[in-house]
């Protein structure tokens, strides 16, 4: 049986959806049985430190969840290093939902470790045309080639195609440009779902998540259930970066 630690400490914006968050992968650990949550609102947890009064510590986790984080979380020094270690040096996992992207900006090794910062969202929350990028992909192999969600998709800054294996994408090809002055990628490549290494350990985010209707949407739990499984190694997946698809999927 695996561990998973949940964190939805919120120090900025405040999602809706954080509780759904938390339920949604709680439940999906109790009904495969392969792994145990913990939900914490704080980020006590994070530490390598022994803790009082029955309290678990990273030692007893295999991965961590940030659900719609946002803001700068209460971590002191030593608390980020061990959770770098945590996922770099022991090969543990991490996955970000949504506005994990908007957390932690004056740490520069925790961008570096999710892949990038959010930068605004040029559409808010609408029915996104997304392509499927790497259909091998376990976290998005239910998916077809190109599909529409109603969600609030991130435009990442400090961010890199080469970093990382773009899974999903906006089709850029079905986007409005005309007066947008959020959109600061003037390479129109929005991703929408990533995966990646960090030192040895599996990282995987996505934007999906934003409301709490997208939670009881079949779709988006099977491709956080997936990608929790593939970052806690109980399935494969490819992290190699690939060119990005810029013809429009038919």
């Amino acid at each position: 049986m695996k561990h998973v630690l949940v964190i939805g400490q919120t120090k900025d914006w405040e999602h809706d959806s954080v509780s759904a968050a938390m339920a949604a992968i709680y439940n999906m650990g109790r009904e495969s049985g392969l792994w145990e949550t913990t939900m914490r609102t704080d980020t006590k947890p994070l530490t390598k430190k022994e803790l009082p009064r029955n309290a678990k510590n990273l030692s007893y986790f295999d991965l961590i969840v940030f659900a719609n984080t946002s803001g700068e979380l209460d971590m002191d020094l030593s608390q980020k290093a061990d959770m770098m270690s945590f996922i770099k040096e022991d090969g543990k996992g991490f996955v970000g939902i949504h506005s994990a992207l908007d957390t932690n900006y004056t740490w520069p090794e925790y961008g570096e470790m999710i892949g990038g910062w959010f930068d605004e969202h040029p559409w808010m929350t609408f029915n996104a045309p997304i392509v499927n990028e790497d259909p091998n992909f376990p976290a998005v192999r239910h998916f077809p080639a190109a599909f529409v969600k109603y969600d609030e998709i991130y435009q990442p800054k400090a961010w890199s195609r080469d970093k990382v294996n773009v899974l999903l994408s906006l089709d850029p090809a079905k986007l409005d440009y005309d007066n947008n002055p959020k959109i600061h990628r003037a390479d129109h490549d929005f991703p929408v779902a990533w995966c990646k290494m960090y030192g040895k350990g599996r990282v995987f985010y996505s934007t999906f998540g934003h409301t709490e209707e997208s939670w009881q949407d079949p779709d988006i739990r099977k491709m956080y259930f997936e990608a929790i499984k593939w970052a806690l190694r109980l399935t494969e997946g490819s992290t190699a970066s690939h060119p990005r698809q810029v013809a429009s999927v038919q």
